[in-house]
């Protein structure tokens, strides 16, 4: 038969025999070429390709040997094929996703505009004072020491060195009192969003999240087919009502106490032992992402609900992707006593994690103070930038805005960002689009919201404000772009 090798090309630097062979794939799996279908002779096909023979037997060898084709006393001839012999239209790839998939990505927002580069950009730190020398001698140190052992995965629940420099850390710091057992190494907070879904609820329970809040906690509980309930936030932070309790009584329970994102509102004594004692009564699970809580600027540091009882149903996350490097990919949860051992064993088998080296480097870095000093360095200099984003913030905006605006900066306690939250126009969606179009990454609250602010029972709008990886002397310069953005809308509005 005559084959038609018309759009069959030879890419510089790829074998012709693998030319031929993947261009030969593709017309039997687009169902050009039959079952049954007779290849031309090996001489032929050779010729008029102007190619050595041998580069022909390859190609019909692999496929062979691959089951695409058979060869007997007649011929090469196409194998019967599900997927051959029938040329079909363009279709979707696969079934498609899950509906919980569908309706998770739907929620969480798909093809997001990387922001992380533009001044404001929420979340990012500041990688330029990241220091890398000391980083490098850990790791330096830590490729000296490794075995055999270190070069596979990592033990279940992680490197016992890490596990040990971890709960020593959280212990002095939080007030828990911490065995190196109840430490597990996580890749970040998505990771220990992940093992908690699947560990501490099944299919069809509830899942609290803080309204406005973390997405990415409501895509992991929604991937995990937990049932995701938005609960108010106010200033005091999570704030559910006897309704939510009674309606939508929890088994999970989402919260950021210490540093509340985006409002930065921190949970006060008394609503956490209250939140406590309820979860507790409907025997429900909290947990406690320590979001920026490193970077607390205000009093003194604010105890972990872990802390707070020795028995709290409490499970702690967090992640060295702000106070480090994001890159890293690392966290960790600290659970109980009684489910340490299940939480490590299931990691080891959901994740089968490695970076066996970089968490002997990292356990290296905290043991010799660098941690704790770079922490304290990069308080005082975001501390520093805080203060000049709400001079900005005043300056160029507050100072020129309607007093019905009711115009406010919040948050800064702790954390790299601010909110700045107002009442009515304008739209905060026309404003963060106008923000960025001029080059600043500012951010609609409506973005973390899970319900309609209207539903939430209030009509403020706001947009949040990274200042983490912004430069001192680009402060200034991205808040007059936004005030342009801001009073612009306003005009346009009018």
């Amino acid at each position: 038969m005559s084959v038609d090798l018309s759009d069959l090309s030879w890419p510089p630097g790829l074998p012709r025999q693998r030319a031929l062979h993947e261009h030969l794939r593709g017309l039997i799996l687009r169902g050009v070429l039959r079952a049954g279908a007779r290849l031309p002779a090996s001489r032929v096909l050779a010729a008029s390709l102007g190619v050595a023979r041998n580069t022909v037997l390859h190609a019909y060898a692999q496929l062979q040997a691959e089951g695409y084709l058979q060869a007997d006393r007649h011929g090469t001839r196409v194998a019967a094929l599900p997927v051959a012999g029938v040329a079909r239209a363009a279709a979707p790839a696969g079934p498609g996703l899950s509906r919980r998939a569908e309706q998770a990505l739907a929620e969480a927002g798909r093809g997001a505009t990387d922001l992380s580069l533009l001044p404001l950009a929420l979340g990012v730190p500041d990688l330029a004072s990241f220091p890398l020398r000391a980083w490098r001698a850990s790791l330096d140190r830590a490729w000296r020491q490794a075995g055999v052992r270190q070069l596979g995965y990592a033990p279940p629940g992680g490197e016992p060195a890490l596990r040990a420099a971890l709960a020593g850390w959280l212990s002095g710091r939080s007030g828990m009192a911490l065995a190196p057992e109840q430490v597990v190494v996580t890749s970040g907070t998505q990771g220990a969003l992940d093992l908690c879904a699947r560990l501490l609820a099944d299919e069809g329970d509830t899942a609290w999240v803080e309204d406005p809040g973390y997405g990415g906690a409501r895509t992991a509980f929604a991937l995990a087919g937990l049932r995701v309930h938005p609960v108010p936030v106010d200033a005091d932070g999570l704030a559910p009502s006897e309704a939510d309790w009674v309606r939508h009584p929890p088994r999970l329970i989402f919260v950021t106490p210490a540093h509340q994102f985006p409002t930065g509102a921190v949970m006060p004594l008394a609503r956490r032992l209250a939140l406590l004692e309820r979860a507790r009564a409907a025997g429900a699970w909290i947990v406690e992402d320590d979001y920026e809580s490193e970077f607390r600027r205000a009093g003194a540091p604010v105890p972990a609900l872990a802390a707070l009882q020795p028995d709290a149903p409490v499970v702690h996350a967090l992640t060295f992707s702000k106070t480090l490097l994001p890159t890293l990919r690392l966290g960790a949860l600290v659970v109980p006593v009684a489910l340490a051992a299940d939480f490590a064993r299931a990691a080891g088998r959901l994740t089968r994690p490695g970076q066996g080296i970089e968490q002997r480097a990292l356990a290296d870095f905290i043991e010799r103070g660098r941690h704790t000093v770079h922490l304290r360095r990069m308080r005082a200099l975001y501390a520093g930038r805080r203060d000049r984003l709400r001079e900005a913030l005043q300056r160029h905006l507050l100072a020129h805005a309607p007093p019905a605006l009711r115009l406010t900066v919040r948050g800064g306690d702790a954390g790299l960002h601010l909110l700045l939250a107002w009442t009515g126009a304008p739209d905060e969606a026309s404003v963060a689009a106008r923000a960025q179009a001029l080059g600043v990454a500012a951010q609609p609250l409506g973005r973390f919201r899970l319900a309609p602010a209207a539903a939430a029972g209030t009509p403020e709008q706001g947009l949040v404000l990274g200042y983490g990886a912004t430069p001192d002397a680009l402060i200034d310069g991205a808040v007059e772009r936004l005030a342009l953005a801001f009073f612009g809308v306003i005009v346009l509005a009018t």
